[in-house]
């Protein structure tokens, strides 16, 4: 069995009024991956994608602070997080070995910001899909970092924040806290 964890904390926290921060843990048994991530102070009443970021080449991924924030807006927006954390690589959703990022299928925040997300998620199918999208199998947990994002549409972001997918907003996409996974 290996286990990883992650220390997720506040980004973007400035701006957006709360300090979203929790943990995540991830522990691989036989072919069984279960993902277990608790977070509160996150905005209220709301969906929030959450993933794992890495570098397809291997490269360690490391987590953003507002040193990333490179146009000086205030924020640091998804485009600007891919300097140090990569590119979004798996989604803690109902179905994470699908690798379907952009779907309404993640966890929704109660009233007081907080939400629990367990899956247990079939390891040879996650790692097949992550093959076929990425050209290698292993997840290398210890290189990557979690993201949780989303904010409430009265949130003003200035039209400086990027990263919008699809028909979903930089509402959506924005960043609001991140956690280095490390092996225990």
């Amino acid at each position: 069995m290996k286990t990883y964890q992650a220390t997720i904390v506040p980004l973007n926290e400035q701006a957006i009024g709360t300090a979203a921060h929790g943990t995540a843990r991830f522990t691989i048994n036989g072919d069984q991956l279960t993902i277990n991530i608790e977070m509160f102070d996150t905005p209220a009443n709301l969906q929030h994608w959450e993933h794992f970021h890495g570098f397809q080449d291997g490269q360690p991924a490391e987590i953003a602070t507002m040193a990333q924030d490179v146009n000086h807006d205030g924020f640091v927006d998804l485009p600007e997080t891919g300097a140090v954390s990569g590119t979004t690589m798996v989604p803690f959703d109902a179905a994470p070995h699908e690798m379907n990022v952009p779907n309404d299928n993640y966890p929704v925040a109660d009233a007081n910001g907080y939400f629990a997300y367990t899956k247990v998620v079939p390891l040879a199918a996650l790692e097949a899909k992550f093959k076929e999208t990425f050209n290698d199998s292993d997840l290398a947990l210890d290189k990557r970092v979690i993201y949780i994002h989303g904010v409430t549409d009265d949130v003003d972001l200035p039209d400086t924040v990027a990263g919008a997918v699809g028909h979903y907003s930089t509402h959506v996409t924005l960043p609001i806290a991140v956690g280095k996974i490390v092996a225990l």
